[in-house]
């Protein structure tokens, strides 16, 4: 299984699109891995998780070939990870010499959404309602939708990938986990694990994790042999009111062996 994480900030960006604090004046003069754009991830070129509205660039900047993409998980509509309007341009008359059609899996909100402003093709376009704790076979992977304690208005899911006998957990957006969730993964063996770190150094866990959550949670797979000694802890998803370059987080992880998300970066499993 090949994991491209396309982006690794938070909503605003790092450096945020407005902002000219100096965190975000550090980050764009140090530039690299400090350049974050707003949250996806691509799976054997096959398979995309959230399409946000940095879709574009990362297409052109590494360079996707996103006519491949057969099927689209979302995770929740938050705008930083839900950008629908753009997927209408992979319609006749905008996209040429593409198969059809694209497979789109989420909640009630997300799916209710893209059929509001996608065109209603059904051979384009293919909608799947999905629900927590059900198995779904997408592909050739099995994908498990699971709770996350993000926003209270709209259910929020996690996901639970297995593909050619490798597991990933893709956990963010998301506080502590529910207890729901916790209880579902509690048997499970993960490869690769990839968590919300939003917060940074701030002492808060709900919604988005922080540094502290991430190494309790990666505490409580090791207690549960969950994980095994080749499995992979990534963070991601910073805000720049964390104030930590990406060295500074590898510094802060790196006792821990977990390893700090950047933009473009790919996992093998």
């Amino acid at each position: 299984m090949k994991i491209q994480i396309l982006g690794t900030a938070a909503a605003e960006g790092f450096p945020g699109i407005f902002c000219n604090c100096q965190h975000c004046q550090k980050a764009r003069k140090l530039g690299g891995k400090n350049i974050r754009t707003r949250s996806s991830a691509i799976i054997d070129d096959i398979l995309k998780i959230d399409f946000p509205p940095d879709t574009y660039h990362h297409v052109l900047t590494h360079q996707l070939d996103l006519f491949k993409v057969k099927h689209l998980l979302f995770t929740h509509t938050h705008s930083d990870h839900f950008h629908p309007r753009d997927i209408g341009m992979r319609s006749p008359g905008f996209a040429h010499n593409i198969p059809y059609p694209i497979h789109i899996y989420g909640h009630d909100v997300a799916i209710a959404n893209c059929k509001a402003v996608l065109p209603s093709i059904e051979e384009h376009y293919h909608f799947k309602l999905i629900q927590p704790f059900n198995t779904y076979q997408i592909d050739s992977a099995r994908v498990t939708p699971l709770l996350a304690d993000h926003n209270p208005f709209e259910t929020c899911l996690l996901f639970f990938i297995e593909k050619d006998g490798k597991s990933l957990f893709y956990g963010h957006d998301t506080g502590w986990f529910p207890d729901a969730t916790w209880d579902w993964l509690m048997d499970k063996k993960i490869d690769v694990a990839i968590l919300d770190c939003t917060n940074g150094l701030i002492p808060e866990r709900r919604n988005h994790l922080n540094i502290e959550a991430v190494k309790d949670i990666q505490k409580i797979f090791q207690k549960n042999n969950m994980i095994h000694k080749g499995s992979q802890m990534i963070a991601t998803h910073y805000s720049h009111n964390i104030g930590l370059m990406h060295e500074e987080l590898e510094e802060l992880f790196s006792p821990s062996g977990i390893k700090v998300a950047f933009d473009g970066m790919i996992i093998h499993i």
